[in-house]
């Protein structure tokens, strides 16, 4: 800020440069010295440094020193002519020489807007701080106008006379003038300047013209500018009053160039600049002339009465000018009557020492450091226009909120600061707005900012303003990046004395000392805001210092979640929308044609236009095809004309309404209410298609936009197609809508009919509907990237809308599948395939094949398994379709099943190679295995069962049969660990079950051929050992296991049959006596089983196992167990039998004497067990293990006596 790199080096401020007679200094050049030095003043060190930002003063050249004598009443011929060396105030310095014009800190304010708000303290008219510097030595009055922006103070003088004077003439200001007279001075009358200040003015003006003329002699000029020179003074004696605008004469340009000079809010210093006195800092507006040149770098030049001796507010002047300036030296003249006497040189530190202007530069800096904090813990509220006032004479001074005083009147926007202020307002949070490295902790600052600029305002008379406000309010909450936003929030509130909110209530403050309080004042002064009630008070060092700590009032507000951010925004958007749309007139409010403008015609150079108009055409051709381009033009229905203020902003407002209800839809979507999500959704494609509607220019961004919504609705169609149960909750959270965005609904609607996208956002009751609603959309959102070309620009969203193209396809495959099967199974077997369900088929199998293709384009292989893997079972649902339509005894395994069952392994076989490896995804992978396992069981089952004999010969059909069966075993997994583990080992277990059947039955029917007859008893006994293994693995198919081994017995009996000697018998009745000891375990588990149902009657309270099986078919038990029952009796028989002739043919032998004996026993009692009908089932079992578990200890025995033989 003050650094020495500074001066003139600094760019001219927006259109700075522009202004009519004004030069910027070159980078690296000052009119000034060496700025930075601090100067050794009264003994004490009081610190200053001057940088001067802007300066149009000419090269400075040495002053003409007059000869003695020379008479300064006589004019010189140069006078009041403008001169370069005096600057643009040279013809106005008569009359601007000591008058700050009342709107000077706005013009300096507008010019320097980095300063403003942020850096510095204060910004004025260099007179005015020496008035209030002066306060304590002075008896004068001072009026103040005081405004803040932020942390920086604008002082304006406030010329109470000019201001009444206006009041007689236009009725403005009456209130202020009542309740001056009444408070302050009941006797006011208009004060006429004395002829002695005229006097004194004319005569400085002459001396300066004679000290740039540099000819030293008296030139008379004539007679009639003379003449002319005190009547303008007595006519206008206060040049600046023209400068006072009216309160409403603003006009709409201000908005656009708030600086216009019209208006009084020029900055028409010679120079600006940067003054740090101590720790204030301030940006100061000088006119003072600095000459130099020679043996003088610089110097200020006065002219004094000889006869009056420099008093102290003289030699302030002075010193304080100098200083601001950084100007080492001044040069005073002294004139007795006019005629001048002699020069005399001062250094500038030497000034608080002169004879009779003798001060203390360290009480200056204390009535400076306590003036500063008084106005700034009192000036609280941003917008407000507060009154410094002191009385001429008085010692009190007073503080008033003009502001406040003036809304108790009928119009409060008499007060003529309000669009000043306004506008800076603006300008401030404009330009904070526009730095690039802004820190979010900002925020706060410029949100206050904006909020105190559209308070100030009349929303029918300042439109632009107010609506561009409230689009930079809505700019301010990052939409897109929420987590970041929520990450920063301690950071958003740290800012503290950056502003005031406009919501905070003003605490009456007191100081420790009472210095000043309102609560002992009279009655009279209660409309003061504070009060010094002493100006000697503030020359006491820090007096006011620890009054006031200033309040983190601008805090930005924390939303707590998405949904309370984004109707922020939409609060700012409406109130922009509402002030441009009360802008727009009505065709019958439009003024007459003027003759003399020619009328402009809607013509565009095509040539000129280049790559936009190719996008435009593509978006019409896109929004034509989708059913949505409206007809007609799509120019504005309120009549805007496009490039318009009112058009651009609309634009931008719209725009930012269809981004915060987009966001607001996802983040209903998050919470699963889709009613609501499906709403904001629409209010987002109503706004960009009225944004479509208007805008002439499309950019790619808006484009990706809309892409973005799309996929967001087809994803909430989806979901609401996925969720119909809760149907009745989603409409009635889609019907509902907020007052708010009724009227941002009908603002969209003066521009357009909003229906370009009505086809994306309609709740279908109809699930097929909403699925195909949901693909278009994606397929809409798929076209825009294309023709656009955005989707190089942005290949993740490219992507997911690809994945979801393939997604919501596979969900409509799957939909017509299911559809076609339920037709199916509707269907009576004997007829055959409907023409409706083959449209199904044909519609399902078009979805899965485009959804492959897409998955495929992005190289997603698990996904492309799957919809391969759903192909592959509608093949089947087809295979299962064509099942043998007639008799289903003579039924039999058709060319159409076995060609949809080869089609089916197919896809699943390209599913598998799609995935390359289990690695890719286990899941899947393991999924894909199952059902192709699956498919090979279900062939090889029906070709078993439904053997084609008419077609193909017995031994075909079980080579085909075996080959299907052994594939299928291959792709079944039994030894992976999973949830599915159990279901392979029983599909493994029924493979070699059926297989086993399959020789068994092949063994019984087949003749001749010995070494095929021994092939199929190996394979049987084979088989059929590896399905008891995989029985006796699973607990919950004890039938089955039963089933099987039966099936053993049953061989084994075969077997015997074709034995002729009766050890061979013996042997085989041994074995199969052994397989029915062996289904002892299966017994145990349907035992258990039935037990278990017994019990759970009895206890309701507890919950079944998870794991516990659902129950056992009782009327299967029976039968096995009767079917168990005759087979045992049977070998037992027949083991009894041959043992007793081989006993009595052989000689005794002592263990088959123990098994024929144990045999017996069994027999016996199996007998007496069969005979019993009365008994339970449970009974009935529990015999049987008994029995089984006595065989097996005769086994035992008889195992362990022979083993005890053997030598």
């Amino acid at each position: 800020m003050g650094d020495a790199k500074e001066a003139g080096a600094e760019a001219p401020p927006a259109g700075a440069a522009a202004r009519e007679g004004l030069s910027l200094l070159p980078p690296g050049e000052s009119e000034e010295p060496a700025p930075g030095s601090a100067l050794f003043l009264g003994g004490s060190e009081v610190k200053s440094r001057a940088v001067v930002k802007y300066s149009s003063a000419p090269p400075r050249t040495a002053f003409a020193r007059l000869e003695e004598k020379t008479d300064l009443k006589l004019p010189p011929a140069n006078w009041l002519r403008e001169s370069a060396k005096l600057g643009p105030a040279g013809t106005t310095i008569l009359g601007n020489s000591k008058k700050s014009k009342p709107f000077s800190s706005f013009g300096m304010a507008y010019d320097f807007i980095d300063s403003v708000g942020n850096d510095v303290d204060v910004v004025s008219d260099s007179e005015n701080i020496k008035k209030l510097l002066k306060i304590p030595y002075s008896k004068s009055h001072v009026s103040m106008a005081v405004h803040r922006i932020g942390r920086t103070l604008l002082l304006d003088e406030l010329d109470i006379q000019e201001l009444f004077m206006r009041s007689s003439q236009t009725g403005d200001w009456t209130w202020l003038k009542e309740f001056y007279q009444r408070l302050i001075d009941q006797k006011w009358q208009r004060k006429k300047k004395s002829k002695e200040h005229w006097y004194q003015k004319a005569i400085l003006s002459k001396f300066l013209y004679y000290s740039i003329n540099g000819d030293g002699a008296a030139q008379p000029v004539p007679p009639a500018a003379q003449q002319q020179e005190p009547s303008a003074s007595d006519d206008t004696p206060d040049s600046e009053g023209a400068s006072w605008p009216a309160p409403f004469e603003m006009p709409s340009s201000v908005s656009e160039d708030p600086s216009a000079s019209s208006q009084g809010l020029k900055n028409d210093f010679v120079r600006n600049i940067l003054w740090t006195f101590e720790d204030i800092h301030m940006l100061v507006g000088s006119n003072m002339p600095i000459f130099g040149g020679g043996r003088y770098p610089a110097v200020s030049l006065r002219l004094r009465d000889n006869n009056k001796p420099i008093n102290v507010l003289t030699g302030i002047d002075y010193w304080l000018d100098n200083l601001i300036c950084n100007v080492p030296e001044l040069v005073m003249c002294f004139h007795v009557n006019g005629i001048v006497q002699k020069y005399e040189m001062i250094k500038t530190e030497e000034i608080p020492n002169l004879e009779n202007s003798n001060f203390s530069t360290k009480v200056i800096k204390d009535i400076a450091q306590n003036i500063l904090s008084f106005l700034k813990s009192n000036c609280t509220k941003e917008g407000h226009t507060y009154w410094l006032f002191k009385a001429s004479g008085s010692d009190i001074v007073k503080l008033y909120d003009l502001t406040t005083l003036c809304e108790e009147t009928e119009d409060k926007y008499q007060n003529p600061f309000t669009m000043p202020v306004a506008v800076l307002l603006y300008k401030v949070a404009c330009n904070m707005m526009m730095k690039k490295n802004q820190n979010k902790k900002h925020y706060g600052t410029i949100r206050t900012l904006l909020l105190n600029c559209v308070k100030l305002l009349d929303k029918s008379r300042h439109p632009q303003i107010i609506a561009s406000a409230n689009y930079m309010l809505s700019e301010l909450f990052q939409l897109d990046e929420p987590k970041k936003e929520e990450s920063s929030e301690s950071p958003l509130n740290e800012n503290s004395d950056e502003s005031y909110s406009e919501e905070e209530e003003e605490l009456p403050d007191s100081d420790e000392n009472g210095s000043y309080s309102t609560s002992s004042d009279p009655p009279d002064d209660n409309k003061a805001v504070a009060i010094i009630k002493s100006v000697g008070e503030l020359s006491v060092p820090e007096k006011y210092k620890s009054i006031h700590q200033i309040r983190p009032s601008c805090a930005f507000p924390v939303c707590h979640d998405t949904e309370e951010r984004c109707r922020l925004v939409l609060s700012y958007v409406l109130e922009g929308l509402k002030s441009v749309d009360s802008s727009i007139k009505k065709e019958s409010d439009l003024p007459a044609a003027d003759p003399s403008t020619p009328i402009p015609l809607k013509y565009e150079d095509e040539s000129a236009r280049g790559g936009p108009e190719g996008l435009e055409k593509q978006m019409a051709l896109f929004l034509d095809k989708m059913g949505s381009l409206q007809k007609g033009n799509c120019s504005s229905q309120s009549g805007m004309i496009p490039g318009s203020w009112q058009h651009k902003m609309k634009l931008q407002l719209i725009l930012k309404s269809s981004k915060a209800y987009y966001i607001l839809s996802d983040a209903a979507m998050s919470l699963q209410k889709y009613g609501r999500a499906l709403r904001y959704i629409k209010l987002a494609l109503q706004s960009h298609d009225t944004y479509c509607c208007l805008c002439t220019n499309m950019l790619s961004e808006v484009l990706l936009f809309l892409s973005q919504y799309l996929t967001l609705c087809g994803d909430i169609q989806l979901m609401l197609a996925q969720n119909a149960n809760n149907r009745a909750a989603h409409l009635e959270e889609f019907n509902y809508q907020t007052k708010e965005d009724q009227e941002i609904l009908h603002s969209l609607h003066r521009e357009s009919s909003c229906q370009g996208f009505a086809w994306a956002t309609d709740l279908s009751t109809d699930l097929e509907s909403q699925l195909s609603v949901s693909c278009k959309c994606y397929e809409a959102a798929n076209e825009i990237l294309q023709f656009s070309d955005l989707k190089s620009q942005n290949p993740e969203h490219y992507v997911q809308v690809l994945k979801r193209m393939g997604n919501i396809r596979n969900e409509i495959g799957v939909f017509y599948m299911n559809q076609a099967a339920a037709v199916q199974s509707e269907r009576m077997v004997s007829k055959s395939v409907s023409a409706a369900e083959q449209q199904l088929w044909k519609k399902s199998f078009s979805c899965f094949e485009k959804g492959i293709h897409n998955f495929e384009s992005i190289d997603d292989a698990t996904n492309a398994a799957l919809l391969l893997c759903n192909t592959g079972r509608l093949m089947r649902i087809c295979a299962q379709a064509h099942c043998g339509a007639g008799d289903e005894l003579k039924r039999e395994f058709s060319p159409e099943e076995g060609l949809y069952y080869n089609k089916a392994v197919d896809y699943y076989l390209k599913a598998l190679r799609s995935l390359g490896t289990r690695d890719t995804h286990p899941a899947v992978w393991d999924s894909v295995n199952w059902e192709l396992s699956t498919t090979y069981f279900t062939m090889a089952t029906l070709q078993q069962d439904y053997a084609p004999l008419s077609r193909k010969a017995q031994e075909q059909i079980e080579k085909e049969v075996s080959e299907a069966m052994m594939k299928s075993l291959k792709y079944c997994d039994i030894d992976s660990v999973s949830a599915r583990q159990p279901l392979c080992q029983y599909r493994a277990a029924t493979i070699h079950h059926r297989l086993a059947s399959m020789y068994h039955s092949c063994l019984r029917n087949q003749v001749g051929d010995e070494h095929l007859r021994k092939q199929h008893r190996a394979l049987a006994e084979l088989h059929y050992s590896k399905a008891v293994k995989l029985f006796l693995l699973l607990r919950d198919a004890p039938c089955e296991l039963l089933r099987v081994q039966l099936e053993r017995v049953a061989f084994a009996e075969f077997q015997m049959t074709s034995q002729n000697s009766n050890v061979g018998k013996l042997k085989t009745l041994s074995g199969a006596l052994d397989i029915m000891v062996r289904t002892e375990h299966a017994f145990q588990l349907i035992q258990k089983e039935l037990m278990e149902e017994f019990d759970q009657p009895k206890d309701r309270g507890t919950a079944p196992a998870a794991d516990s099986s659902p129950g056992l078919n009782r009327e299967e038990v029976t039968k096995l167990l009767s079917i168990f029952e005759s087979r045992l009796s049977f070998l037992l028989l027949q083991s009894i039998k041959l043992l007793s002739s081989t006993k009595k043919k052989a000689s005794s032998n002592i263990e088959e004497d123990a098994v024929l004996k144990n045999n017996k026993q069994v027999y016996s009692q199996l007998l007496r067990a069969t005979a019993n009908k009365s008994a339970t089932l449970v009974e009935r079992i529990g015999g049987v293990i008994r029995l089984l578990e006595q065989l097996a200890r005769g086994a035992g025995e008889v195992g362990g006596t022979s083993g005890g033989a053997i030598p």
